[in-house]
């Protein structure tokens, strides 16, 4: 039998759990796909298979709510618009990439606008390919079915997660909460920069305020973007092709870098309906499909793309009717929408609280981005969000479940449209790697930017360098002309052609760390519209240690054995841990602190002793953020104050040449004086935390679990470090890891043979501290090991810990 004959409907049962509302089995009985089944292997990795999309959904349903009910209900109260209602006005709320941007009050204001225009029910209303195809809503209807199985059998008083365990706001939930969750991930990417501006927009008085110069604002705008991108998702994605695989046809690591708490946490699944359907990987809470995983022929990940999905509109208003606004010389009048959210008050009642929001044929208004205000003065400014009528996401995952090579993938990139500011990278088993960024990106050619781009605009979309902010246009909204256009070549009205949007396909490699497409590939610099981000200049630390990382490992010039990827050397590299501004700087900042006079450094008056750090940060020889390495801590302290402006103020002697990308800048200024305050600061602020300068990281990068101190390798975006760990307050102002490494999954294809698939998901299966999958795959990843995969039926059937759950 060739390969996919091994693949099989049923398997022998190694072990059989009896749940409530199950079927029980005989020991060594075939288990059927004609009911779902849910088969957990090691860490509580469920393997989902079922005859058909709804049973798959039920299954995935229940085997989700199992372990992250409380994180799934809180997301259905966000939808909703009723975390003031039950959780206070004044709460922190996430409804975008980023943790805790506003208020429970300002969130449900934002969803109850979308829930009272009926938008996701405008979209469920029409058929494929706008709205959702025949098997996504099957897989919809049973995942709500599995959802309320679960809920069922524990109620309320039952689910063992202290966050919400008897809480009044964990319900049975509709399909229609499902595509709304859906939807809200789809437009996050305009949600934290306008989400409060545009529920706080109010007509001005008489003493309206009025706009600062373009210059101030367009400035204020880039440094808060490049701000928040640093402290939001991203992520890194390498395919190798044929010539870049050793012993195989293609590879790719997938390597997310997304929050560790809240709605955007990852889940692990495998989903099987025989005969259509098979794919392993991981997906966002709550969404009955693989958003990162591998087919049996193909493996693809996403990364944050340098794309703007959202644009605003500048639309002159009457100053004595600011609530009236010119375009093509004709008055029109905007329109006004009473929104009303419950509150409860103080004292435990409830009361409602009513605001006036308003909009423009453009969209709504706002007066402010991203914190920066936008003056409702002699003009306003308008938002038109390139998502908002986008379900057609979940189209795009269901149809890339199911891809058989890359070419696969493009086509459904390219006729769904439905990727929201996300790049997409794929490998697959005739060698070919892909890099792609098609999505629903605005249909702003170069043309139609310079046409009509305002004076800000003007700055923040074209003359604006600072690292990953995309292009933000700014248009004239007093000109039709100048809205989006639609191309009959696009699946939605005022998405770029997808044909224009880039793509390249390679037999070597091909990667993303979230710059701009420009450089997927060195040997193949790559052409599109501005309005998908910069070209020809400076690329991030990051995006350069993932290409010397491809190019050393396929030539063999990295120390390791041989030469082209292994999983084994593909798993060594990334967890190697190392430090692109090490490699370029320590050298430099080791002779600076040994030449400094006495080894004092003046800082803010404070004298500082370094003395002490130089032989420190000189027997730091690999450069890496493992656990035992020492100095680490102290290079990343002097790197941030050396780096903590949003604009690039790093003093290369030799400074970013487009010729030379990956190399330069290089060359750091010893001399410096910023080099020097940056240093004492790191040396100051360490001994002010009584950390010892020469701690190993282990000591140092923890986050508590359970009681537990868990160490955690990796460290910063910027530091140029693959695996990346940005640490931070949580909610409850403790010490933890934000956003990072979460599902990290290397998987290998050969001429024949299943996928050889290793991974880990680095915060576990389970936000339930009780759950004994709450801290399992945290500590093998601090060990810096790797799960390998159970994909066919037999390594399913082998698990020593196989337990079966059929649902009647």
């Amino acid at each position: 039998m060739g390969r996919r004959g091994k693949r099989r409907a049923t398997l022998p049962v190694v072990v059989i759990a009896v749940v409530a509302m199950t079927t029980t089995m005989a020991a060594a009985a075939p288990v059927s796909a004609d009911r779902p089944t849910i088969r957990y292997t090691e860490y509580g990795i469920p393997h989902i298979i079922a005859s058909d999309w709804e049973g798959l959904g039920t299954g995935y349903g229940y085997a989700a709510a199992k372990d992250n009910i409380c994180t799934l209900a809180d997301t259905y109260l966000m939808v909703d618009a009723q975390r003031s209602r039950y959780l206070g006005p004044d709460g922190k709320a996430s409804p975008g990439q980023n943790q805790n941007t506003t208020t429970n009050l300002n969130s449900d204001l934002y969803f109850q606008r979308i829930n009272d225009n009926r938008v996701v029910e405008r979209l469920l209303e029409q058929p494929a390919p706008n709205g959702p195809e025949p098997e996504v809503r099957d897989a919809i209807r049973g995942y709500v079915q599995g959802y309320n199985r679960y809920l069922a059998e524990t109620g309320t008083g039952g689910i063992t997660d202290p966050a919400c365990r008897g809480a009044a706001w964990v319900r049975p939930i509709t399909e229609l909460d499902v595509y709304r969750h859906a939807h809200a991930e789809i437009i996050m990417g305009a949600a934290d920069p306008l989400l409060d501006g545009e529920v706080t927009a109010q007509p001005p008085g008489t003493a309206a305020a009025q706009a600062p110069p373009a210059e101030d604002t367009a400035r204020q705008i880039a440094e808060r973007v490049a701000a928040a991108r640093q402290q939001s998702m991203g992520s890194n994605a390498l395919a190798v092709g044929s010539q870049g695989v050793s012993g195989g046809t293609g590879m790719l690591l997938a390597n997310p870098h997304f929050p560790w708490q809240g709605k955007n946490r990852m889940w692990q699944s495998q989903l099987t309906i025989p005969g259509k359907l098979d794919v392993s990987g991981a997906s966002l809470l709550g969404f009955p499909a693989v958003n990162i995983g591998h087919t049996d022929d193909v493996a693809w990940s996403h990364t944050v793309a340098t794309v703007s999905p959202f644009g605003l509109f500048d639309v002159q208003v009457d100053p004595l009717h600011p609530t009236k606004y010119l375009v093509d010389g004709v008055w029109q009048d905007m329109t006004s929408q009473q929104v009303a959210v419950d509150v409860r008050n103080p004292d435990g009642s409830i009361g409602k609280v009513t605001r006036t929001l308003w909009a423009t044929r453009y969209g709504p208004i706002t007066t402010s981005m991203q914190g920066v205000p936008l003056p409702w003065a002699v003009s306003a400014h308008a938002v038109r969000d390139a998502n908002m009528d986008n379900l057609r996401a979940l189209n795009t995952w269901f149809h890339l479940d199911q891809a058989k090579d890359v070419h696969d993938v493009v086509h459904t990139l390219e006729t769904t449209q439905g990727v929201p500011f996300f790049n997409t990278v794929a490998a697959d088993r005739a060698g070919n790697a892909l890099y792609a960024d098609i999505q629903a990106a605005p249909n702003i050619t170069d043309a139609h930017a310079q046409s009509c781009l305002t004076a800000t605009g003007q700055i923040l979309f074209n003359q604006v360098k600072l690292a990953n902010v995309p292009p933000i246009s700014i248009f004239d909204g007093k000109r039709s002309e100048c809205d989006w256009p639609d191309d009959p070549a696009a699946a939605a009205s005022g998405l770029l052609d997808p044909h224009s949007q880039p793509r390249l396909i390679r037999s070597d490699f091909a990667g993303n760390a979230n710059d701009s497409a420009w450089l997927a590939n060195p040997e193949q610099p790559l052409t599109y519209p501005r309005v998908l981000g910069d070209s020809a200049s400076p690329r991030s630390l990051r995006t350069q240690q993932l290409i010397l990382t491809a190019q050393n490992r396929i030539n063999g010039t990295d120390g390791l054995p041989g030469r082209g990827f292994t999983p084994d050397t593909m798993r060594q590299l990334l967890f190697g841990d190392r430090s692109r501004a090490a490699d370029l700087a320590l050298d430099t900042v080791v002779s600076m602190c040994r030449s400094v006079p006495f080894g004092l450094i003046v800082v803010d008056a404070t004298v500082v002793d370094v003395s002490e750090a130089c032989p420190i940060l000189a027997a730091w020889k690999d450069h890496s953020y493992t656990l035992d390495s020492r100095g680490s801590w102290l290079f990343a302290n002097f790197w941030a104050y050396l780096t903590s402006a949003p604009v690039d103020t790093v003093p290369w002697r030799i400074p970013f040449d487009a010729k030379d990308p990956v190399h330069t800048p290089n060359s750091l200024d010893g001399g410096s004086s910023a080099v020097r305050d940056a240093f004492g600061r790191a040396v100051l602020a360490l001994r002010g935390a009584g950390i010892p300068l020469n701690a190993p990281l282990s000591d140092i990068q923890k986050i508590t679990r359970g009681g537990e101190r868990i160490p955690i390798h990796g460290s910063m975006s910027k530091l140029g470090v693959l695996n990346v760990i940005e640490p931070g307050q949580n909610a409850e102002g403790k010490l933890d890891v934000l956003f990072g490494s979460s599902f990290i999954q290397e998987v290998k294809f050969t001429a024949d043979g299943p996928p050889q698939t290793s991974s880990v998901l680095a915060y576990s299966q389970s936000a339930d501290p009780t759950s004994p999958h709450y801290t399992d795959q945290t500590k093998v990843f601090s060990a810096g090991q790797w799960v390998p995969e159970r994909f066919t039926e037999e390594q399913i059937a082998a698990s020593p810990v196989l337990e079966v759950k059929v649902l009647n």
